[in-house]
């Protein structure tokens, strides 16, 4: 009886399904469009005389004898050598994450435990440093990199996205963290594990899903990363988003906009796959500091 009170009247029930359903195709839209134009020809996916040619791919069938073409994925991928930039990335992507999470889980643990007034100043630093524009971080490194012999490679610029976005996984852990109550270091002592011991064995699976959520932001962070790589990189050692943008060309250099988008397709599609495969754990990890240890 009190169910069947509380329920919603059957109006309102239909009206939010009907938002949600609207909403999710109104979000989807752009990759499914971009996905769908991804087997095309330009003259179709960007055509001026009529739009439906991007539907119909009236220009792909009469080029490529068929409605859809994987031209654009050939080119990309086989032709530019876009998989040369895919491994770039998820070299970067790696040691960014790897080097981010073992710093922030350290430096987060060291500040939530810590008693001392300078804590919250070195927050505070962290998140101005954090609040500045990337590029006039990135036009100080450029002269001493020039010096050294050091720009253009992977390396380098690993150091310098892990400087950029350590101070949001320090804060980011530094909150999870803060969140765990002090007994259980206390008790894990108790039982005779060192302060080390205790942070590895007890704390750090207590907050797995934070690790995890502070994780696939900071690869999000270096993955999508445009300012930093674009000045940093050599032609040859290029990730995937400046690549992507050479692949628009400039006012001095042809372009191939097919190339672009068969490469924007290929670039997202690891996202949603990351997504779907850590959504528990992000979820776990979002809602963590709702309820107070």
């Amino acid at each position: 009886m009190a169910s069947s009170a509380l329920r919603a009247p059957l109006s309102l029930r239909v009206l939010t399904k009907g938002f949600i359903i609207f909403w999710l195709i109104l979000a989807a839209f752009p990759f499914i469009w971009t996905l769908w134009g991804s087997f095309k020809v330009e003259l179709d996916f960007f055509s001026i005389a009529d739009w439906t040619n991007a539907l119909t791919g009236a220009n792909t069938e009469r080029t490529h004898g068929s409605p859809f073409t994987g031209a654009g994925y050939e080119g990309a991928w086989v032709q530019e050598e876009f998989w040369r930039s895919v491994i770039n990335t998820f070299i970067v992507c790696f040691f960014v994450v790897c080097t981010s999470l073992t710093i922030g889980t350290l430096g987060g643990y060291a500040l939530s435990r810590s008693g001392y007034r300078y804590t919250f100043w070195l927050l505070i630093t962290a998140l101005i440093f954090r609040a500045m524009p990337p590029i006039t971080l990135v036009s100080g490194y450029l002269l001493p990199f020039f010096e050294w012999n050091v720009w253009g490679i992977l390396p380098t610029t690993i150091i310098v996205l892990v400087a950029i976005n350590q101070p949001f996984t320090l804060w980011m852990l530094h909150s999870f963290f803060q969140n765990i109550p002090k007994e259980l270091d206390e008790s894990a002592k108790v039982d005779g594990c060192t302060q080390f011991q205790a942070f590895r064995l007890v704390i750090v699976p207590v907050m797995w899903p934070g690790v995890i959520t502070t994780g696939l932001f900071s690869f999000l962070l270096a993955y999508n990363d445009f300012a930093v790589t674009s000045m940093l990189l050599s032609e040859s050692n290029r990730t995937m988003v400046p690549e992507i943008a050479a692949f628009l060309g400039t006012t001095q250099t042809e372009g191939n906009v097919m190339f672009a988008v068969a490469a924007v397709v290929s670039a997202t599609a690891p996202l949603f796959i990351l997504v779907m495969f850590f959504q528990r754990q992000i979820v776990s990890g979002l809602t963590a500091g709702a309820v107070k240890g």
